[in-house]
């Protein structure tokens, strides 16, 4: 498939599940998409979308797994991503995101899966990482972070993979 995404996919408001990866698809993600109130996957990862993370995203309130992978997307994560409490998985890598690891995220505690792998992410890992325990992927690889590595990643005793390689 090419082109952009349609914004009336989000008038389908009953959809639960939504997977156009690896594909051509270009442009900005739809900011219609926020009335898919009943999607639990969103998987828009492999293409070439570009601009920003919509800040309605925080609208998917029954989201489980959430990849924008691979695509080409600016800006910071929306630090309401935070909201989205039922996220087991959440892949954003290879992107060119910037800016801090929104705090919110430590609001994720179902969250088993986490990839942010392959940005320009920068500041520190979060205060309150600790709270993630049902982690057992934590994927950080190839950004900009500094400072050191806090006590409390020793309260993830479910992480399997702990990947900090390449940062500052």
């Amino acid at each position: 498939m090419s082109g952009v995404i349609p914004s009336c996919i989000g008038d389908l408001v009953n959809l639960e599940y939504l997977n156009l990866s690896y594909n051509y698809l270009s442009g900005e993600i739809p900011s219609g998409m926020g009335n898919l109130t009943h999607l639990k996957t969103l998987d828009l990862g492999g293409n070439y979308l570009t601009g920003e993370i919509p800040s309605n995203f925080s609208d998917f309130l029954n989201l489980e797994y959430l990849f924008l992978g691979e695509n080409q997307l600016i800006g910071s994560i929306p630090s309401d991503i935070g909201n989205l409490i039922k996220l087991v998985d959440l892949n954003i890598t290879d992107n060119q995101l910037s800016g801090n690891i929104p705090g919110s995220i430590v609001n994720l505690t179902n969250l088993v899966y986490l990839s942010f792998w392959g940005n320009e992410l920068n500041g520190t890992l979060p205060e309150g990482i600790g709270n993630l325990i049902k982690l057992k992927s934590l994927d950080l690889t190839g950004n900009i972070l500094t400072g050191e590595i806090p006590s409390e990643i020793g309260n993830l005793t479910n992480l399997v993979g702990l990947y900090l390689r390449e940062n500052n």
